[in-house]
């Protein structure tokens, strides 16, 4: 998971605005994003039920070739179309997270489910905290030497994947498959059980609002006090620093201290003020003031969440449920930077961020009623 989130992470410093010196506006920016969370929309719930049938090795491993491919196009990338088309494939079949997800849940009880994905986001932290700086850093050289990079990181991954990873499902001996693209029936028979859409309902409004800024940020920085993407890249390396240390080292103990709920409650706020703080800054130093606010909100719920959409099902629907929330997730990565990107063409770009700031109220409105009802 290091690696592949490596890979990503050193490319999403200077993608946005790679893609605006190729004529692209912030509304095509968006756009941009879009293309992979559209096809990952539709790849993440086969993948994740295929993982549950033929094992999460040969899945993962598939799903870490796409974007490996998906790399090297952007490496060679030469006008606006192929950076779509990179991101394409990299969504097609790229779902490594739904299924690294679903792997983690195989390895671990419920009761310590939660702990397990707080942990897994060290993996997260690790690699945002060394590819953004890389990226940035690299970018001022050429923006395809990282995409090199990128490749080469996700082509160590498949290596260890094949090596190291021991399997967790056993293959079903006879297996009668039907091909969906959505798999609408699953979702209304998840969101028909209250629980479940419950927590579907609260991981929904972090996911957009977190995805509608991260997914804009750059162009936001950029517009309101002109950021670069080497500036944009160390921004993203404290994040991944901070999710670190949350995640690594405080979340397993702040569970056991204070439990989950009153966790969540904390984090939902800590982002709100972290978003509402960034409307108001001028320089960039005072950026870091702010995004500590949303970092650890960020790294706090997350796994919180997930944890409890893990425990609202049985083990054997591990892979669908999270390859539901996975849709779930995509489909906030389809509409935040279409959203975001709209905004920041034709509106004031403080929008971006009160809209964020607006739904994390909602999301915090639904946990306190979760809370209520316990």
């Amino acid at each position: 998971m290091v690696t592949e989130v490596l890979g990503f992470s050193l490319i999403l410093p200077f993608l946005p605005l790679y893609a605006q010196e190729m004529g692209a506006s912030p509304f095509m920016v968006g756009m941009l994003l879009t293309t992979f969370s559209l096809f990952q929309f539709v790849s993440a719930p086969i993948m994740g039920r295929l993982s549950d049938i033929y094992g999460r090795k040969p899945l993962l491993i598939i799903s870490q070739l796409s974007t490996l491919a998906s790399f090297l196009i952007l490496a060679f990338s030469h006008s606006l179309w192929m950076l779509y088309l990179s991101r394409a494939v990299d969504g097609l079949l790229g779902s490594n997270g739904t299924i690294a997800q679903a792997y983690l849940s195989d390895i671990s009880d419920k009761k310590n489910r939660s702990k397990a994905f707080g942990i897994s986001g060290v993996a997260f932290g690790i690699g945002f905290m060394i590819g953004p700086a890389i990226g940035g850093f690299l970018s001022q050289f050429g923006y395809n030497l990282p995409a090199y990079i990128a490749a080469f990181v996700s082509f160590l991954s498949i290596i260890l994947t094949i090596l190291i990873l021991p399997e967790t499902v056993k293959k079903q001996r006879e297996v009668k498959f039907s091909f969906t693209i959505i798999d609408v029936k699953g979702f209304k028979d998840f969101w028909a059980q209250k629980k479940v859409r419950q927590q579907l309902l609260e991981f929904a409004t972090y996911a957009f609002a977190q995805i509608l800024f991260t997914s804009n940020f750059a162009i936001y920085t950029n517009k309101k006090i002109g950021v670069t993407s080497q500036d944009i890249g160390y921004a993203l390396t404290y994040v991944g620093a901070i999710t670190i240390i949350i995640r690594g080292f405080l979340i397993p103990r702040l569970i056991d201290k204070f439990g989950e709920k009153t966790l969540e409650k904390i984090g939902v706020i800590s982002m709100i003020i972290g978003l509402f703080g960034l409307s108001i800054i001028t320089q960039w130093n005072q950026i870091y003031l702010v995004i500590t606010f949303f970092a650890l909100g960020t790294a706090l719920v997350r796994p919180l969440m997930m944890g409890d959409i893990s425990r609202s099902v049985d083990d054997k629907k591990q892979g669908a449920i999270l390859g539901i929330a996975g849709s779930v997730n995509s489909t906030a990565q389809i509409i935040g930077p279409l959203v975001g990107g709209t905004l920041l063409t034709y509106c004031f770009p403080n929008s971006v961020v009160y809209l964020a700031a607006s739904l994390m109220v909602v999301g915090l409105i639904l946990v306190i009623k979760e809370g209520n009802k316990r």
